[in-house]
Protein backbone atom coordinates (compact mmCIF):
# COMPACT_ATOMS: atom_id res chain seq x y z
CA UNK A 1 0.00 0.00 0.00
CA UNK A 2 1.34 3.38 -0.94
CA UNK A 3 1.50 6.31 1.43
CA UNK A 4 -1.32 8.27 -0.34
CA UNK A 5 -3.53 5.17 -0.19
CA UNK A 6 -2.79 4.73 3.51
CA UNK A 7 -3.61 8.38 4.19
CA UNK A 8 -6.86 8.07 2.23
CA UNK A 9 -7.82 4.94 4.19
CA UNK A 10 -6.95 6.67 7.46
CA UNK A 11 -9.07 9.69 6.46
CA UNK A 12 -12.03 7.47 5.58
CA UNK A 13 -11.72 5.65 8.90
CA UNK A 14 -11.56 8.95 10.80
CA UNK A 15 -14.66 10.22 8.94
CA UNK A 16 -16.54 7.01 9.73
CA UNK A 17 -15.62 7.22 13.42
CA UNK A 18 -16.67 10.88 13.56
CA UNK A 19 -20.03 10.06 11.94
CA UNK A 20 -20.58 7.20 14.40
CA UNK A 21 -19.75 9.48 17.33
CA UNK A 22 -22.17 12.17 16.07
CA UNK A 23 -24.95 9.61 15.57
CA UNK A 24 -24.47 8.17 19.08
CA UNK A 25 -24.40 11.65 20.62
CA UNK A 26 -27.65 12.58 18.86
CA UNK A 27 -29.30 9.35 20.09
CA UNK A 28 -28.15 10.07 23.67
CA UNK A 29 -29.58 13.60 23.50
CA UNK A 30 -32.88 12.28 22.15
CA UNK A 31 -32.99 9.59 24.85
CA UNK A 32 -32.29 12.22 27.51
CA UNK A 33 -35.05 14.39 26.05
CA UNK A 34 -37.48 11.49 26.59
CA UNK A 35 -38.55 11.27 22.98
CA UNK A 36 -40.53 8.21 21.94
CA UNK A 37 -39.12 5.66 19.55
CA UNK A 38 -39.94 7.61 16.40
CA UNK A 39 -38.26 9.46 13.58
CA UNK A 40 -37.36 13.02 14.58
CA UNK A 41 -38.34 15.18 11.59
CA UNK A 42 -37.84 18.61 13.20
CA UNK A 43 -35.72 19.95 16.02
CA UNK A 44 -35.44 23.40 17.58
CA UNK A 45 -33.22 22.73 20.56
CA UNK A 46 -29.94 24.14 19.33
CA UNK A 47 -29.54 27.92 19.34
CA UNK A 48 -27.12 27.73 16.39
CA UNK A 49 -29.53 25.77 14.19
CA UNK A 50 -33.06 27.04 14.71
CA UNK A 51 -36.02 25.06 13.45
CA UNK A 52 -38.26 26.58 10.83
CA UNK A 53 -40.79 29.04 12.26
CA UNK A 54 -44.25 27.53 11.84
CA UNK A 55 -46.97 30.06 10.97
CA UNK A 56 -50.74 30.18 10.84
CA UNK A 57 -51.98 33.26 9.01
CA UNK A 58 -55.55 32.14 9.75
CA UNK A 59 -55.03 32.39 13.52
CA UNK A 60 -52.20 34.94 13.61
CA UNK A 61 -49.97 32.47 15.44
CA UNK A 62 -46.39 31.37 14.99
CA UNK A 63 -43.91 29.30 16.95
CA UNK A 64 -41.28 26.58 17.09
CA UNK A 65 -41.91 23.34 18.97
CA UNK A 66 -38.83 21.69 20.44
CA UNK A 67 -39.32 18.57 18.31
CA UNK A 68 -41.68 17.06 15.79
CA UNK A 69 -41.62 13.28 15.55
CA UNK A 70 -43.19 11.12 12.88
CA UNK A 71 -45.22 8.47 14.61
CA UNK A 72 -48.26 6.39 13.66
CA UNK A 73 -48.58 8.17 10.30
CA UNK A 74 -48.65 11.68 11.79
CA UNK A 75 -46.28 14.44 12.73
CA UNK A 76 -46.47 14.87 16.51
CA UNK A 77 -45.20 18.05 18.23
CA UNK A 78 -43.11 17.59 21.36
CA UNK A 79 -42.49 20.33 23.92
CA UNK A 80 -39.68 19.63 26.39
CA UNK A 81 -39.60 21.23 29.83
CA UNK A 82 -36.53 19.51 31.33
CA UNK A 83 -36.55 21.67 34.45
CA UNK A 84 -40.12 20.73 35.39
CA UNK A 85 -41.17 17.87 37.60
CA UNK A 86 -44.89 17.53 38.31
CA UNK A 87 -47.38 14.69 38.70
CA UNK A 88 -49.52 16.19 35.92
CA UNK A 89 -48.90 18.83 33.25
CA UNK A 90 -49.35 22.51 33.99
CA UNK A 91 -52.29 24.03 32.13
CA UNK A 92 -50.18 26.76 30.50
CA UNK A 93 -47.83 24.08 29.12
CA UNK A 94 -50.83 22.18 27.73
CA UNK A 95 -52.01 25.36 25.95
CA UNK A 96 -48.52 25.96 24.54
CA UNK A 97 -48.48 22.39 23.22
CA UNK A 98 -51.99 22.91 21.78
CA UNK A 99 -50.65 25.91 19.87
CA UNK A 100 -47.95 23.69 18.37
CA UNK A 101 -50.58 21.06 17.53
CA UNK A 102 -52.55 23.74 15.68
CA UNK A 103 -49.45 24.93 13.80
CA UNK A 104 -48.34 21.41 12.82
CA UNK A 105 -51.92 20.52 11.79
CA UNK A 106 -52.01 23.48 9.43
CA UNK A 107 -48.53 22.76 8.08
CA UNK A 108 -49.28 19.11 7.29
CA UNK A 109 -52.85 19.73 6.10
CA UNK A 110 -54.50 17.38 8.58
CA UNK A 111 -55.28 17.36 12.27
CA UNK A 112 -52.62 16.21 14.73
CA UNK A 113 -54.13 13.56 17.06
CA UNK A 114 -52.04 14.51 20.09
CA UNK A 115 -48.87 16.19 21.29
CA UNK A 116 -46.23 15.13 23.79
CA UNK A 117 -45.20 17.20 26.78
CA UNK A 118 -41.90 16.11 28.29
CA UNK A 119 -41.02 17.03 31.88
CA UNK A 120 -37.82 16.02 33.67
CA UNK A 121 -38.98 12.48 34.41
CA UNK A 122 -42.35 12.05 32.69
CA UNK A 123 -43.80 12.34 29.22
CA UNK A 124 -47.49 13.24 28.97
CA UNK A 125 -49.54 12.46 25.88
CA UNK A 126 -52.04 15.30 25.45
CA UNK A 127 -54.96 14.57 23.08
CA UNK A 128 -55.53 17.46 20.68
CA UNK A 129 -59.30 17.54 21.03
CA UNK A 130 -61.78 19.99 19.57
CA UNK A 131 -62.39 21.28 23.10
CA UNK A 132 -58.68 21.96 23.65
CA UNK A 133 -58.45 23.78 20.32
CA UNK A 134 -61.48 25.92 21.20
CA UNK A 135 -59.91 26.78 24.59
CA UNK A 136 -56.66 27.71 22.84
CA UNK A 137 -58.46 29.99 20.37
CA UNK A 138 -60.44 31.64 23.18
CA UNK A 139 -57.21 32.20 25.12
CA UNK A 140 -55.58 33.75 22.05
CA UNK A 141 -58.54 36.14 21.74
CA UNK A 142 -58.22 37.11 25.42
CA UNK A 143 -54.50 37.74 24.94
CA UNK A 144 -55.12 39.94 21.90
CA UNK A 145 -57.75 41.92 23.80
CA UNK A 146 -55.35 42.38 26.74
CA UNK A 147 -52.60 43.55 24.38
CA UNK A 148 -54.91 46.27 23.11
CA UNK A 149 -55.36 47.72 26.59
CA UNK A 150 -53.03 50.41 27.87
CA UNK A 151 -52.29 48.62 31.15
CA UNK A 152 -51.98 45.01 32.20
CA UNK A 153 -54.04 43.51 35.01
CA UNK A 154 -52.55 43.36 38.49
CA UNK A 155 -49.71 40.98 39.19
CA UNK A 156 -50.94 37.37 39.32
CA UNK A 157 -48.34 35.92 41.71
CA UNK A 158 -46.23 36.55 44.78
CA UNK A 159 -42.97 34.95 43.64
CA UNK A 160 -39.96 37.31 43.67
CA UNK A 161 -37.89 35.09 41.34
CA UNK A 162 -40.69 35.10 38.78
CA UNK A 163 -40.79 38.90 38.88
CA UNK A 164 -37.00 39.14 38.61
CA UNK A 165 -37.00 37.12 35.36
CA UNK A 166 -40.04 38.78 33.79
CA UNK A 167 -39.49 40.53 30.47
CA UNK A 168 -41.67 43.44 31.60
CA UNK A 169 -40.15 43.88 35.06
CA UNK A 170 -38.69 47.33 34.37
CA UNK A 171 -42.05 48.64 33.06
CA UNK A 172 -44.40 46.96 35.55
CA UNK A 173 -44.38 49.12 38.67
CA UNK A 174 -45.66 46.12 40.66
CA UNK A 175 -42.34 44.32 41.11
CA UNK A 176 -41.80 42.37 44.29
CA UNK A 177 -38.18 43.50 44.68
Amino acid sequence: MTQPQALLLLGLLATLLLALWAWRRARRLEDRAGLPAAQVVYRDTDRRERGTLLRSRRYGLHGRPDYIVYREGSQIPVEAKPGRAAPRPYHNDVLQLAAYCLLVSEAQGRRVPYGLLRYREDTFSIPYTQELEEELLATLEEMRAAMGQRSAPARSHDVPARCRHCGLWDQCGQGLE
